[in-house]
């Protein structure tokens, strides 16, 4: 989570904003911190909620796996142990990616009850190198596959890539993101894999 939503300050201070509250609210209990989660707004009128903590022998530490400061457009590979991989995918999955899953019926003439339906996990970051990295490294634990997509939105001075997999790539990495049940994860997130399996228990499980 701190790799996508965090940001250190003055190499002590690491700052944690966040839609979710309840992103926070994890980031908190996985170290041991009860510091004061604060409700603020954007420009554009909407919430978000932020925590500051200070520590500085922690924020040493993230920059020496690869997570230093001004990160978005620059952080390229973390340095974890193959054990840690997936607790880290699912918290950049928690962070900046998303699970899409939608239902449309499809153009076969006149029969109206055959539907098409998609399956996608997709990474986000403004940095392509740490997508590469993070594509290869799920390559060789899981032996998928992704595309990484680049965009670039008129009047923006960076693009944004986007790490996407499809709906069979989707079958192994998921239900390997969400095997430990009780590991910190993003409701929301989780609840479209979660009802994609109830309709599909022969196809998946997870």
């Amino acid at each position: 989570m701190i790799a996508t939503d965090g940001g250190i300050s003055r190499g002590r201070n690491l700052g944690f904003p966040s839609a979710d509250r309840e992103l926070v609210v994890h980031l908190l209990k996985c170290l041991g911190k009860t510091n004061k989660i604060r409700r603020e707004r954007t420009l554009a009128g909407g919430t978000y909620y932020r925590t500051q903590i200070g520590d500085a022998a922690f924020c040493r530490w993230l920059m020496t796996i690869g997570i230093g400061e001004r990160k978005s457009l620059t952080i390229g590979p973390i340095a974890i142990p193959d054990e840690h991989l997936l607790t880290l995918a699912r918290g950049l999955l928690d962070g900046d990616g998303s699970i899409l899953n939608k239902r449309a019926r499809a153009d076969v003439g006149r029969r109206d009850d055959y539907y098409w339906e998609y399956l996608q996990t997709r990474f986000v970051c403004g940095s392509r190198p740490h997508l590469e990295w993070l594509r290869e490294r799920l390559k060789m634990s899981l032996g998928i596959d992704g595309l990484i997509i680049t965009r670039t939105a008129r009047g923006r001075r960076h693009a944004c890539y986007t790490l996407r997999y499809g709906k069979l790539a989707s079958h192994r990495l998921l239900p390997a993101l969400y095997r430990d049940r009780t590991a910190p994860r993003l409701g929301r997130k989780w609840r479209v894999w979660a009802r994609y399996v109830s309709r599909h228990p022969g196809v998946v499980r997870g």
